[in-house]
């Protein structure tokens, strides 16, 4: 008797095995081919080629749909057109989910909605990264509301994991319609030029409607995105796209309860930056590339710099001081003179959010010379996207470090993390200016009416510019009031702002009892 159950279960493992083999053949012999024509990877080869060998475990491979209509019946594979499960990357546990363009196009239904929801819950509960690897046709028609429900599930997900576990999508195809919601609603997008595009309305629909020609990669591909700020980094192909996407999370904690992991720091820890005294120009008009400046003060001079492309008059990203991953935020002389703008509050409040979410200290160096002024900032909502910024430094709970480079001027001081709005600590170089305007504008505002009535009105400008700069703008009158915690050598940048972080690690911060606040959106 025991004999036969033994070789009954024998046989239905035997059959399980084929069963397997099927779900991955199958798989295969759809996608393989088309996706290698077009130079891309299958769902598996991209899920085998992100995580450390071995280590993924599959969910619902089995999972089939249910649908009859249109000739669904007749074809339903396996797996439903989504990889969904977890593995490791760097010895670090994440939850992925890959849609398989070799099934029904990657299109979403009711089944397929239902693995990656089942993802996401995971993931949120075990309260590790989510990775989505996207390339699908959007919803499946053939499916109805049913798929228009499964993508508002997804939604959901991503803003309940929101500011919980990072969420990071790696576009790697077409991503149309309501689809693409997914992705923008996560904290980090990876785009490959030319294989991957993400919009709402298609070409052909544009062109019916607006009489408009565009082409999808003129419309959603992956330049386009970079430059409207959707796209956190593009990439030439997939596995430079990977490489980044292992590297970012190098980075970043599990989840918002733990602390970002520890790398390896420079040696001496409080090296000087000799170079600063070079690369920073006195004269406050003069250009130059703060990246430079970041490198300079960084562990390795390893700087991960976030949506290069866009709004460049501010510059936002990773790196590590003392082993410690830091968030930096810097104003760009080399764009716009570093002005703030739309765009650039944007960039850098949305950036501000995310590093304080997850525990990441903010070291914020300025060299602003203002708002830029223009009637269609005013008209695009300057006021209430600087807000944003201001909004976003005031809320922040991490460690922040503020160093004055060289000028800071009017509203767009105060925003760039001062004392006055919630700075743990600020340092200010010996060149610095802050004032609520610079010192000729200023003069000219002040004294209009004795320079326009001097015997010498050029002469008498320049007198009183100079009189109004060593009275106001001096680099020690906001040392002198307590706005500036110490005037410092550039060459000991590194040193005080590692310094400055360790004695805020143990920072701790009790908020007010509230539902959320009502950012200005």
């Amino acid at each position: 008797m025991n004999d036969v159950a033994d070789r009954g279960l024998r046989d239905r493992t035997a059959e399980l095995a084929v069963v397997r083999q099927q779900a991955v053949a199958d798989l295969d012999k759809r996608a393989a081919a088309r996706q290698h024509k077009l130079g891309k990877l299958t769902a598996r080869e991209r899920v085998a080629r992100l995580l450390d060998p071995g280590t993924f475990t599959e969910l619902e491979m089995l999972r089939r749909h249910r649908a009859t209509d249109f000739g669904m019946a007749a074809d339903r594979p396996y797996t439903d057109g989504v990889i969904t499960g977890w593995g490791l990357i760097e010895g670090r546990r994440v939850f992925v989910y890959a849609h398989d363009f070799g099934i029904f196009g990657g299109s979403l239904g009711e089944a397929h909605a239902a693995k990656i929801h089942k993802v996401m819950d995971l993931a949120d509960s075990a309260g590790v990264p989510l990775i989505g690897l996207n390339d699908g046709a959007g919803a499946r028609i053939q499916e109805g509301v049913t798929a228009l429900a499964g993508y508002g599930g997804i939604f959901r997900r991503n803003v309940r994991s929101s500011g919980v576990i990072p969420q990071i999508s790696v576009m790697l195809g077409p991503c149309a319609g309501g689809a693409a919601y997914s992705p923008a609603l996560t904290d980090f997008v990876l785009f490959v030029r030319k294989s991957a595009s993400m919009y709402i309305t298609g070409p052909d629909v544009i062109k019916a409607v607006t009489g408009e020609d565009v082409d999808i990669e003129g419309l959603g591909g992956a330049d386009v995105h970079a430059r409207s700020g959707q796209a956190t980094f593009v990439h030439d192909d997939e596995d430079d796209a990977f490489d980044t996407l292992r590297h970012l999370l190098s980075y970043l904690p599990a989840n918002n309860r733990e602390f970002p992991p520890q790398g390896t720091c420079d040696d001496p820890v409080d090296r000087s930056c000799d170079a600063l005294l070079d690369i920073v120009p006195a004269a406050p008009h003069l250009p130059y590339d703060v990246r430079r400046v970041v490198t300079e003060i960084v562990d390795h001079g390893e700087f991960l710099e976030l949506q290069a492309l866009w709004a460049a008059n501010v510059v936002v990203g990773l790196a590590r001081i003392g082993g410690h991953a830091v968030g930096v935020v810097a104003n760009q002389p080399m764009t716009l003179a570093g002005v703030l703008d739309i765009d650039a509050s944007q960039k850098a409040a949305r950036f501000i959010r995310f590093c304080d979410s997850f525990n990441i200290p903010l070291l914020t160096l300025v060299d602003v010379p203002g708002f830029l002024p223009g009637v269609d900032q005013e008209r695009g909502g300057i006021i209430r996207n600087g807000a944003k910024l201001l909004y976003a430094y005031c809320e922040a709970t991490v460690p922040r470090i503020q160093v004055l480079l060289r000028k800071a001027y009017g509203g767009a001081y105060i925003v760039m993390d001062s004392r006055s709005i919630g700075a743990d600590l600020s340092f200010a170089w010996p060149g610095n200016e802050v004032a609520v305007m610079g010192a000729e504008a200023a003069a000219g505002v002040i004294h209009r009416r004795r320079i326009q009535q001097a015997a010498d009105p050029e002469a008498t400008r320049r007198e009183l510019v100079e009189e109004y700069r060593r009275s106001l703008t001096h680099p020690y009158y906001g040392a002198e009031r307590g706005l500036v915690d110490d005037v410092i050598d550039p060459r000991d940048t590194r040193a005080a702002v590692h310094a400055g972080l360790e004695m805020l690690r143990s920072k701790r911060a009790a908020l007010p009892q509230r539902k959320h606040g009502n950012s200005p959106l």
